[in-house]
């Protein structure tokens, strides 16, 4: 766990994360050991791994508001939970009394062999999400390669994918942490579908900018 100015940040694998301060907020719950109360949770995209129902089932409740884009809105409607806000990139919402801003997510070299297209397409309007919670504003950048919005987004602490494959490799990670310019950068998107432990590392060895805080697993 990381804690940053009150604020508890907590890695559940893959992509997922929570995040409490007084209100606790899930992001693209996957592959849970263990469900807890969402006050707020966010859907960066409609993939298996972002979108999984049966995790979102283990902390969604009719108290739940969720930010998410249109092609996950559907599914999310079906679950009782409190509110669905519907999002694309470029937008700022106050939710449960958390200011969540959306960010572009794509790819730019992550080419899909069956399509020829990228895994995650601009057009998409896939998500990431900048929270602003107790002035600390931490930057999930779901799931994209190092992309130019990134230089105009200003946050203290940055959520990022080094797999490679589907996002960015270590080595584009921390291009995109130069972009960035965070206080502390802490890897994800490894250890489920694709990337181990090693590229987390290989990360933290590139980065001279910043703090990089390695999670251990919940």
């Amino acid at each position: 766990m990381l804690e940053y100015g009150g604020v508890k940040i907590t890695w559940l694998g893959h992509d997922s994360f929570r995040i409490n301060n007084g209100k606790t907020v899930y992001i693209d719950p996957y592959q849970l050991k263990a469900g807890g109360k969402a006050d707020l949770l966010l859907i960066s995209h409609e993939h298996f791994d972002h979108l999984s129902l049966d995790d979102i089932k283990k902390v969604a409740n009719d108290h739940t508001s969720v930010v998410t884009t249109s092609q996950c809105s559907n599914e999310m409607k079906k679950l009782k939970v409190k509110e669905v806000v519907v999002v694309k990139p470029g937008e700022k919402v106050n939710v449960q009394g958390i200011s969540v801003e959306t960010v572009h997510a794509y790819n730019i070299n992550k080419i899909n062999p069956g399509t020829g297209k990228p895994f995650h397409p601009k057009e998409d309007n896939k998500v990431g999400f900048v929270l602003t919670i107790n002035k600390v504003r931490i930057y999930h950048a779901g799931d994209t390669d190092a992309i130019p919005e990134m230089g105009k987004i200003k946050t203290d602490i940055a959520l990022l994918p080094v797999s490679g494959t589907y996002v960015m490799t270590a080595e584009e990670a921390a291009q995109a942490t130069k972009m960035l310019k965070p206080r502390i950068a802490v890897p994800m998107h490894y250890g489920a579908i694709v990337g181990s432990i090693k590229d987390a590392e290989k990360f933290k060895t590139l980065v001279k900018e910043c703090e990089v805080k390695i999670l251990t697993q919940e």
